[in-house]
């Protein structure tokens, strides 16, 4: 008997059926190294124009973790689906290289010797460690499949960026935004520096919690209440820090709450009327009288005693007291809160803070002298309590501000610093129409966010007292310590940044006369002695100034930029930081579309920490399952809100991602002796190939409008729906028979070729910029007579798709064959359950239709017996279906099957009563034995 598996056309492919991809991936990346494969694309795209993507740049300190890999795998997405659509859409990837944490990490490794160095070696010092652990992500961002500008990279400690922002700084000046002045700022004790809001994160703090009276001996309190006795009055006040109590210069009322004058024991107490039921309870009060009331607005200017100093408290009125807690009267302390200070300002109130940079008390002040301010809590409520003017005390435990790198609790200090004003030149309202007019926020809701945010903020503080990073170009004359600046003169400055070759070292190296110009003089004083400012900038306005330095020097840029993509923090950061810059400067915002993403949490939902021991390093997932598996997680997620990762989530995609491969391995496996002059015309094509291509049109359309609307996870369901269901679980297995059966050159073969080559390329570029490793090993294993001219599948262009789709009608009729094709998949098996039949091509099917499913079937024009995968089929009208037979839900359909009737070919499996018409092929089918003859 002859062996008829060698004749069949089974698939032919080297591409393996494993993927391998811890080892296969390092080669693929030395692939696109030695061929350039992003500087490919990007001459491969352009057709419908540019589109400006701008990198917000990860801070250059430790290696990568879970977050910055989605963020990254992100934008690369975004990159390459941008190019394949036709945008030459570059990417220049960028690091923030300033800042504290740096500073901190080389202090620790300098140790005693940082206090002998120069402020220029420190920096130098800085300087390195930020280059090492930039060299480490690019690294590790080039592993997750990652194309972009890797070699010329923007940097904020690059000279020309430095001198960017320097530049920038002066601008403000220009226009008179930046301002000098002593006000209430974040500070934080341990890093000795001024903090600004996006540097500062809230979590659980315990504090103590006062309530404090102060003596209120105003004999003007008689023109209020005048039963009132002055000598035993007291005004009362609650306040979680105590430690500020030293520096209070005020009580402040609300102008329209009602404030009551109450008798408790032999002493009289002003608070709010809503409050006084649950100060009593606190209080102890068991007993009290309410002699009088009256509204805020009439104790105003009043004169209260400081509870444990000789000075006087004023009464204020402030539209901040609330009646949420306390007692509607406010511990003002201007020099350590933003809304004291404010309210302060209207009064002519100091913003006394009398404190060192460590957070410690000053000598003078009394009692507390040289007490670090949270070591001075429990003093401050023994010294209250040893002069009797302690009500009632306990701790409460709260949401506190904390400095977002040392992680310790931070404080509200009165220093002089820079600030960026947010209302001069109306910068505050220009913002907020910016947000609602210039700008696509993605998700939406954070239009919102960000709008609350510059709304309610203060004014920028820039200043940071540290050594790493961009200085504030002023001189600070020494005989007033008042600062002179001039933007024509910090330009100058910032032009020999660029020169110089560590950029504003030269602020620390150059020699004073360099630097101070001949002849100036102090205008507050007159005074011709000058010294440089100290303070450098805000890293956020190192970054937030990236626009300047970036989308308008380089080539690639572009101003406004399309697109700004990270997480959801960066409404108070580089999104905030970028804006206010932007808008400062140049009246609009930065960018036309702000995309975020959320946090990666572990399987449970927890926020992934140390200390729970649920944090995954990149490296892990990607020496177990490879980088392609990461970058199928992040495609596979909603990634607008947090993001879980797990063992068990891992494992359900390296499924899905095994089905996608082995549905591209089948297709390359089938068109190998395809070559293009045999390729069939899409309006030739057999009729079920004209429907996969137009079922394959459908999800890319899907795909496509995914990809423009940033919506990954329905690139990844529809590709893995499309390869599980209409691909493998349809159209391939219906398509065995022709591909293996047929003759070698037969029309029909070629037609299903053709259209698996064509599916196989629209596949490839569609899930090229998630599955990138994937896709360009596909792409190498394409037969080299089917091959594009692109070296790469990033570089090939989209097809032309005439012909590949169906009418609206033709698509209902295809509905139609399908809904056919159910129930007689229905109808066959109970008798498969039974044990009757083993395969479906062991039956024959009588199928009973009405007219109209008739006239839809032959409208397919297609072989609705190969397609069911049946041996024998045979149709007729619903009248004349007999009463046994199956009849469907659906109406008009009737089913009748039976074992098919004679003889299983032995190379096709279909079922024949004309086996052996042939004495040389007894075993064989007419159409088995025909193709024979023809290979013989």
């Amino acid at each position: 008997m002859a062996d008829y598996k060698k004749t069949l056309n089974l698939p032919k492919t080297s591409y393996p059926m494993k993927a391998d991809l811890v080892h296969k991936e390092p080669e693929m990346l030395k692939f696109w190294e030695q061929n350039n494969t992003y500087e490919v694309m990007q001459e491969a795209s352009g057709s419908k124009g540019k589109y400006v993507f701008h990198d917000g740049p990860p801070y250059a300190n430790g290696h990568i973790h879970l977050g910055t890999a989605l963020n990254k795998i992100l934008k690369d997405i975004i990159i390459k689906s941008k190019n394949l659509s036709g945008y030459k859409t570059p990417y220049v990837p960028g690091w923030d290289c300033h800042g504290l944490p740096i500073e901190r990490n080389v202090e620790k490794e300098l140790g005693e010797k940082k206090a002998q160095m120069p402020e220029a070696s420190i920096r130098k010092a800085c300087r390195k460690y930020a280059q090492k652990f930039l060299d480490i992500q690019r690294k590790e961002f080039k592993r997750l499949g990652v194309l972009g500008n890797w070699e010329n990279p923007y940097m904020s400690m690059d000279p020309n960026y430095e001198a960017v922002t320097a530049a920038e700084l002066a601008n403000f000046a220009e226009n008179g935004n930046l301002n000098r002045s002593k006000k209430p700022i974040y500070w934080c004790n341990s890093c000795q520096t001024a903090l600004a809001e996006a540097e500062v994160e809230y979590d659980d703090h315990t504090s103590p919690s006062v309530y404090v009276r102060f003596p209120l001996a105003d004999e003007k309190l008689k023109d209020i209440f005048p039963n009132a006795d002055t000598a035993r009055s007291y005004i009362v006040i609650w306040t979680t820090t105590p430690w500020t109590l030293p520096d209070n210069l005020a009580v402040c009322l609300h102008p329209e709450f009602i404030y009551v004058l109450v008798q408790a024991g032999n002493d009289q107490y002003i608070l709010a009327k809503e409050l006084l039921e649950n100060c009593a309870k606190i209080f102890g009060w068991e007993e009290y009288t309410v002699l009088a009331e009256a509204e805020g607005k009439r104790f105003e200017n009043l004169k209260a005693l400081h509870p444990f100093y000789k000075r006087e408290s004023l009464v204020i009125l402030g539209e901040h007291v609330t009646l949420d807690a306390g007692t509607g009267c406010v511990h003002t302390a201007p020099g350590h809160g933003r809304e004291d200070y404010e309210v302060g300002l209207k009064y002519g109130l100091e913003a006394y803070s009398p404190l060192d940079d460590q957070g410690r008390f000053l000598p003078a002040v009394e009692f507390f002298a040289d007490m670090m301010v949270f070591d001075a809590n429990p003093h401050v409520i023994a010294k209250l309590e040893e002069v009797g003017n302690l009500l009632a005390q306990a701790k409460i435990s709260h949401s506190y501000p904390h400095c977002w790198r040392c992680k310790e609790p931070v404080i509200f200090r009165a220093t002089t610093q820079w600030f960026i004003t947010m209302d001069t030149n109306n910068l505050r309202q220009k913002a907020l129409n910016a947000i609602r007019s210039d700008v696509k926020w993605i998700p939406g809701w954070g239009e919102d966010r960000i709008y609350n945010m510059i709304e309610q903020r203060p004014d920028w503080c820039i200043s940071r007292q540290r050594t790493w990073g961009v200085p504030i170009l002023a001189l600070l004359c020494q005989d007033c310590g008042e600062a002179w600046q001039d933007p024509a003169w910090m330009r100058e400055i910032a032009e020999r940044f660029a020169k110089h070759p560590t950029g504003c070292d030269y602020w620390y190296e150059a020699q004073d006369s360099e630097i101070i110009p001949n002849g100036i003089k102090c205008p507050h004083c007159g005074g011709t002695h000058f010294k440089r400012e100290k303070d450098i900038l805000d890293v956020w306005f190192d970054s937030g100034t990236s626009f300047a330095a970036v989308m308008e020097k380089r080539p690639e840029g572009g101003f406004p930029a399309d697109l700004y993509l990270e997480g959801s923090d960066q409404h108070r950061g580089w999104f905030h930081s970028s804006l206010l810059a932007s808008v400062g400067t140049r009246g609009v915002a930065p960018y036309k579309n702000v995309l975020t993403h959320g946090y990666v949490v572990d399987g449970a939902g927890r926020k992934m920490s140390k200390s729970i021991g649920n944090v995954v390093a990149p490296q892990e997932v990607i020496d177990k399952h490879g980088a392609e598996l990461l970058r199928l997680w992040v495609s596979s997620v909603d990634y607008r809100e947090d993001i879980r990762f797990s063992d068990e989530i891992m494992s359900r995609l390296v499924d899905a991602y095994r089905r996608i491969r082995n549905t591209i391995r089948y297709m390359l496996g089938s068109i190998f002796d395809l070559g293009k002059e045999n390729m069939v015309a899409a309006g030739e094509m057999e009729s079920l190939d004209r429907f996969a291509l137009d079922t394959v049109m459908q999800t890319h359309n899907k795909i496509q409008d995914a990809y423009e609307n940033f919506e990954f996870h329905k690139v990844y369901h529809a590709l893995h729906g499309l390869c599980a269901t209409e691909l493998s679980a349809f159209y391939f297995d219906i398509l065995k028979d022709r591909l293996y059966s047929s003759h070698p050159e037969s029309r029909e073969r070629r037609s299903a070729q053709t259209a698996l080559y064509h599916i196989l390329m629209i596949l490839l570029r569609d899930m090229a910029p998630i599955l990138s490793f994937t896709a360009e090993e596909s792409y190498r294993y394409i037969p080299e007579a089917l091959k594009p001219e692109a070296k790469t599948i990033f570089a090939t262009q989209d097809l032309n798709r005439d012909g590949f789709t169906l009418s609206e009608e033709a698509r209902k009729n295809w509905e139609q064959l399908l809904l056919i094709r159910s129930e007689i998949t229905k109808a066959i098996e109970p008798l498969r359950k039974s044990g009757e039949i083993g395969h479906s091509l062991d039956t024959a099917v009588e199928l009973y239709l009405k007219e109209e499913l008739q006239n839809a079937l032959k409208a397919c024009n297609a072989d609705l017996r190969a397609i069911c995968i049946i041996s024998q089929l045979k149709i007729e009208d619903i009248k004349n279906a007999p009463v046994d037979a199956f009849f469907a839900d659906t109406d008009g359909i009737a089913i009748t099957v039976t074992k098919a009737k004679g003889e299983k070919c032995e190379r096709c499996w279909i079922y024949s009563e004309e086996l052996g018409t042939d004495a040389n092929h007894p075993t064989l089918c007419p159409r088995c034995t025909e193709v024979m003859k023809n290979l013989e």
